[in-house]
């Protein structure tokens, strides 16, 4: 790969990208409501607008363009689970050429579909981006085909840094920052490199999630690390390695780094769609949330900031889980848990305090003659309202824990609250990432000793690529060293919630 410089050879990269055979210029829309609530001008780059729903056409597009004849003659293959691989398949079609795509076995077959229905031939291979990224960088040297990287190449960059070029002509009376999200680091490499040549003083914001930030661990250690694991939520910017070339743009170019979890993600949908309709998929609307947090943690308000809504290529099966958690990104819904004693007028008195706050879920659970536990979700506007609801619940002298914050309780306890079974001796609880692949249950099994007992197992869909798990399982202690390695043996991701306060206190 020739390298590039940071300065002008890629603006001229940039300004002479050829990107506008296949992508058109998408508009930069107004969010009024991410306005009113921020306190600042939000635009939207509308890249979700693309052909193919996401920016990554635009470099493929260009890679692609500058091939030989003899290169475009032989073919070009690609490693990607989504977006990059549905913008080299519709290249190789505009420019006539033959594409191979190798895709995980686990890619969802709405993307699979949508690739072959581009004209191009999909391999399955693998479990993971890695393992798809070494078979097809195997084809390419046995087929003598050339591989398209998806963030890591110049031309690539450049085509992703039409974005930045078409973002100040749109706005030709300044904006004072732009959020793009960031996976290997392509398009906020693009963007940054073309925006801080023409406008230096408009700050670069790169975003990604707290399980998937290779850029921003990067950036802290001086040099590129490479990530044991990654999030799977917002899977097109699940990259266990930022590109060599991406990085050394980036940590030239960007000014900052902002790392937001799940809900917050969440949240960011349900404001794009709330100001245009529209539905990004996860990795789309990081930009937004990373915008929200920035602008969250500032007190100066009145600023034009951009966020570049990168994709729209959602999972429907998705939707529920975003649905769900988007109250919660939002800091809009308390999740509590509150005793109550077990006599008459407790509940009375309990709304009574809650008072006009609307309950947006209510699970209750005899537990004995004295006391009962309430597992209840509550609409706020603010962190400070639940704070003052936990106040004024603790002053009637209600017991009161707040389990916003809790994974366990938001993804399972609330589904399984009135579970408990007191028979169940020395039962352990914990929480497992299944792989979504046929066997992952089987394979589950297989370790598990005879003897040991499942006393609670249950499992929710939510359209990524692992399936979370909560299981009870029965073990004495005398067993505690075979347990350990039950556990170290099945390698699949866990978490030990037995001493976890939502499950002594609902399903115990």
């Amino acid at each position: 790969m020739k390298r590039a410089k940071t300065g002008e050879e890629y603006l001229e990269r940039i300004l002479s990208a050829r990107v506008y055979d296949v992508a058109v210029e998408t508009p930069l829309d107004a969010a009024p409501l991410l306005s009113r609530r921020t306190g600042h001008t939000v635009l939207l780059k509308r890249e979700d607008l693309q052909p193919v729903h996401s920016f990554k056409l635009r470099g493929a597009y260009n890679r692609m363009a500058k091939l030989s004849p003899a290169a475009l003659r032989r073919g070009v293959i690609a490693a990607s689970a989504g977006n990059h691989a549905q913008g080299v398949a519709l290249a190789a079609r505009r420019l006539g050429c033959s594409a191979t795509i190798v895709m995980p076995v686990t890619t969802p077959r709405i993307k699979v579909d949508a690739v072959r229905s581009r004209g191009a031939r999909v391999v399955l291979t693998g479990d993971s981006y890695d393992e798809a990224y070494a078979e097809a960088r195997r084809i390419a040297r046995d087929q003598k085909r050339t591989f398209v990287h998806p963030y890591d190449d110049p031309d690539v960059i450049a085509g992703q840094g039409t974005i930045g070029m078409e973002i100040l002509r749109q706005h030709p009376g300044g904006v004072d920052a732009i959020f793009v999200a960031i996976g290997g680091g392509g398009l906020a490499a693009g963007v940054a490199a073309y925006v801080k040549r023409i406008s230096p003083k408009t700050k670069i914001v790169g975003v990604e999630p707290v399980d998937s930030d290779a850029m921003w661990r990067s950036l802290r250690a001086g040099r590129r690390v490479r990530l044991e694991r990654v999030g799977l939520f917002a899977d097109g910017v699940a990259v266990k390695q930022v590109g060599k070339e991406t990085f050394r743009l980036c940590r030239d170019l960007l000014d900052e780094v902002v790392r937001v979890d799940t809900d917050a993600i969440c949240a960011a949908i349900k404001d794009v769609f709330e100001d245009t309709r529209s539905i990004l998929e996860p990795a789309g609307a990081l930009a937004v949330a990373g915008l929200k947090a920035w602008a969250e943690k500032r007190t100066t308000k009145g600023r034009t900031l951009v966020a570049v809504a990168c994709g729209a290529n959602m999972n429907f099966d998705r939707l529920r889980f975003v649905a769900e958690r988007a109250q919660l990104g939002e800091k809009r819904e308390a999740i509590l848990a509150v005793t109550i004693p077990e006599r008459p007028g407790s509940f009375r008195e309990f709304c009574a305090v809650v008072g006009r706050r609307s309950i947006t879920e209510f699970n209750y659970r005899y537990a004995d003659a004295k006391d009962a536990h309430v597992f209840v979700g509550v609409e706020v506007e603010n962190p400070r309202q639940t704070t003052s609801l936990i106040g004024a619940l603790r002053k009637r002298s209600l017991p009161v824990l707040d389990l916003t914050e809790n994974e366990m309780a938001k993804l399972h306890v609330r589904h399984l609250v009135g579970g408990r079974a007191p028979a169940a001796r020395d039962e352990r609880l914990f929480r497992f990432e299944f792989p979504e692949r046929p066997g992952a249950l089987l394979n589950f099994l297989d370790h598990l000793r005879s003897d040991w007992n499942i006393s609670l197992f249950h499992y929710r869909n939510h359209g990524a690529d692992y399936g979370r798990v909560l299981a009870g399982i029965q073990v004495p202690k005398k067993d505690d060293a075979k347990f350990r390695r039950f556990l170290s043996e099945l390698g699949y991701r866990h978490q030990d919630e037995t001493k976890n306060p939502a499950y002594r206190l609902f399903l115990g």
